[in-house]
């Protein structure tokens, strides 16, 4: 009589499962292990980017800066001169640049320029109320005619006879730097020029703006 062969299966593992499945659960694991990983990388590499783009803008767009105020071209229309008396008088026009080198509008109030001989007074131009652009300069026509009937000081006699006379301009802007639309800062801007005319030819000489 021919044997019985029984044939023998391995026993099943007692968790119930077999070691490929054990593996398979092991590279899961792996892979969710290397997707965490990225995943902590690409946020780190995010939040380091996003520092390095306030820190730009607080530095660059977002620091206010004072604008400046300065004379423009002067063209003379008028300049007398007597050395004798002394005294002089003088017409010309001139702009008034405000220069905002600001990522936002500079909104500024109405103000005064004040012309000088000496530290006295010898004739004003006003400001109008209004803004300067983002990165731009706004320029206002002004026409300004001066005269030294105000004044008493015995050196201009003198100073006449030299053939130039020099005058000095100052005022001061106050207004606000608007950024993004929402930041307001506060900036007074001054204006401290000095010119001096060529009475001999009735020109300008030099102008010259700190």
């Amino acid at each position: 009589m021919a044997e019985k062969i029984q044939q023998v299966y391995p026993l099943a593992p007692a968790n119930g499962y077999t070691k490929n499945d054990a593996e398979s659960l092991e590279s899961v694991d792996e892979l969710k292990r290397k997707k965490r990983i990225k995943l902590a990388i690409y946020i780190s590499i995010f939040i380091v980017f996003q520092i390095m783009v306030i820190t730009a803008m607080s530095l660059t767009v977002m620091k206010v800066k004072t604008p400046k105020v300065r004379l423009g071209n002067v063209n003379v229309q008028e300049l007398n001169s007597a050395p004798t008396t002394p005294s002089f008088d003088t017409k010309f026009s001139t702009q008034i640049k405000v220069k905002n080198t600001n990522f936002g509008p500079y909104k500024f109030d109405a103000a005064i320029v004040t012309f000088l001989y000496q530290g006295a007074t010898v004739g004003q131009v006003s400001i109008p109320k209004s803004k300067a652009g983002m990165l731009s300069t706004k320029k206002i026509d002004v026409k300004v005619s001066l005269s030294s009937s105000a004044l008493s000081s015995s050196n201009l006699g003198s100073e006449l006879n030299s053939g130039v006379l020099t005058l000095n301009s100052a005022a001061k802007l106050t207004g606000k730097v608007e950024l993004m639309l929402i930041m307001k800062k506060k900036k007074s801007s001054t204006m401290d020029c000095t010119i001096a005319f060529d009475l001999s030819s009735k020109t300008l000489k030099s102008l010259q703006c700190k």
